[in-house]
């Protein structure tokens, strides 16, 4: 056997079978998350729990993936790309199944833990292994391919989904995860090779500590801003006090991290600019973009009354056409300015974010259809080459400390976007709520008009009487106000994320196309 994976090592088709596992694995990582979203509502009716409960679910899973992705450079370096590896995808394959056997809100909860931790050790060193065995010649083309597995799990998710909890139980949007990973992990052994960068380094344990304290309390204070328990917002006692833990930890992450020789993530790594700079165009995009993604299925599924399966069909071109355009992207940059591409990657992603500031309860499904075809195609042209420029003087030592970095910038990002957007679509669903209120005149002769057609359309439609008719006119235009406030504040948050999204081409102007040196 250790002859044969020997052999297939030295194959031209190694690193493609290798990227191919990579992808397998990413995709159910990535899976989860989106296929959780569509079930909470189940798992709150089973398990009888309520909604601050079942925040935790989502809190849970995503504190402990920002803790753990801060070690995932050094792990790798120490013990080798392969093993890890293995071992982020056995911790995830175990804890999907215990959380598909859990009969309880805390077992559910302790497990998604669990699940976190190899989620978050999944994509960083996935990515690493995926630049490691592609020459840096085709390392564009190969993490155009490997967004591919982000592609289909967020086009995927909400549709598998909604599939499973209306035909069998929530349970099996974990057991789903099951087959899938011990196919990885078999594939893993009997194939891969050890990858492992000869280092003696000692782990940072002061590093450790400040960076699993500044992040999980910062992302917790965020997750706790529009808690159905904190009616204050952002000037809660709580989460005022997790962003200045949060602060505090963070300058002395710094202060340690460029005062220890052996930092658990090097972030002298910054030193690169092409690194600096796209990091923060990917800070920039995660806020934009998966702060404005979860509108969509809100809007399609509590104003247009769509289901959860029939909203994840909806997503199912976006992540076919970033399927298909992510590997040309990674291709193209060869001939063409990686900058032109990654602008009009970001400009399509503008775009569809503008065409979604004008929904409204008449838009119809194709207009939706094609602002996501375009938000796919942007997603696609944008992230290899991206990924690219930023790693192409990134030197072996550091590219797993880079892909971990990298990685913490998108969540973060993410976290930050979508604590952000849902906050302010709350405070301008109030302030469209209250102009729309003040601007009808509740004496005049249209507003009663209006309640006396719809009084009548209730009479002949089954209501008791006149006064109950009227009653049910009111309520009506009551709950139409509500509505439209409510896409509105959407809308808003749509202009929000195009206007960032466009502040994003900005940095990316800065980007240097060709590397400096060849370490």
């Amino acid at each position: 056997m250790a002859e044969k994976t020997l052999q297939l090592s030295d194959s031209p088709a190694y690193k493609w079978i290798i990227l191919g596992n990579v992808m397998l694995a990413t995709f159910m990582a990535i899976l989860d998350a989106t296929v959780v979203n569509t079930a909470l509502p189940v798992i709150m009716g089973t398990l009888g729990v309520s909604m601050n409960q079942i925040e935790w679910i989502l809190t849970g899973y995503m504190l402990s993936m920002a803790t753990i992705l801060s070690t995932t450079g050094w792990l790798s370096n120490r013990f080798g790309y392969k093993n890890i590896f293995l071992l982020g995808v056995l911790i995830f394959t175990f804890g999907s199944f215990m959380c598909g056997n859990s009969d309880s809100i805390n077992q559910l909860i302790f497990w998604r833990i669990i699940e976190g931790i190899g989620g978050g050790i999944i994509m960083p060193v996935g990515m690493s292994i995926v630049t490691s065995v592609f020459p840096p010649e085709e390392r564009s083309t190969a993490l155009g391919f490997w967004a591919i597995s982000t592609a289909a799990s967020v086009s995927f998710g909400p549709m598998i989904g909604g599939y499973l909890v209306d035909n069998f139980t929530w349970n099996y949007i974990f057991y789903i995860n099951v087959p899938i990973g011990i196919f990885c992990i078999f594939f893993s052994v009997v194939v891969q090779k050890s990858y492992k960068l000869e280092s003696a380094l000692k782990f940072d344990i002061p590093g450790f500590i400040t960076s699993s304290t500044f992040l999980p309390v910062f992302l917790y204070g965020l997750s706790q801003v529009n808690s159905s328990t904190n009616p204050s917002g952002w000037k809660s006692p709580v989460v005022m006090g997790c962003m200045w833990i949060a602060v505090v930890f963070f300058v002395l992450f710094i202060f340690t991290e460029l005062n220890v020789k052996t930092p658990l993530i090097d972030i002298r790594v910054f030193k690169h600019k092409n690194f600096s700079i796209a990091n923060f165009v990917i800070f920039i995009f995660a806020v934009g973009m998966f702060g404005s993604t979860f509108l969509i299925p809100l809007y399609l599924q509590d104003t247009l009354g769509y289901s959860a399966f029939h909203a994840g069909l909806l997503f199912l071109p976006v992540g076919l056409i970033q399927a298909f355009v992510s590997p040309s992207a990674g291709r193209i940059i060869k001939y063409i300015d990686p900058r032109i591409v990654i602008i009009f990657g970001l400009i399509l992603l503008s775009t569809s974010f503008f065409m979604n500031n004008n929904l409204t309860l008449q838009t119809d499904r194709s207009y939706v259809l094609f602002s996501l075809i375009l938000r796919g195609a942007g997603l696609g042209i944008l992230f290899p080459p991206l990924l690219a420029v930023s790693l192409v003087n990134v030197s072996a030592i550091r590219m797993a400390q880079a892909s971990s970095i990298t990685n913490i910038t998108r969540q973060v990002g993410g976290s930050v976007g979508v604590a952000f957007f849902t906050y302010t679509l709350s405070r301008r669903r109030t302030f469209h709520t209250q102009i729309y209120s003040e601007t009808i005149d509740y004496t005049g002769e249209t507003y009663q008009n209006t309640v006396e057609s719809l009084s009548q359309f209730y009479s002949s439609t089954g209501a008791d009487n006149a006064v109950a008719a009227a009653k049910m006119a009111k309520h009506y235009i009551i709950e139409w106000i509500n509505t439209e406030a409510y896409i509105k504040g959407i809308n808003d948050d749509f202009l929000i994320g195009a206007i960032i999204t466009v502040l994003a081409i900005i940095p990316a102007l800065l980007l240097t196309p060709k590397k400096k040196d060849k370490s």
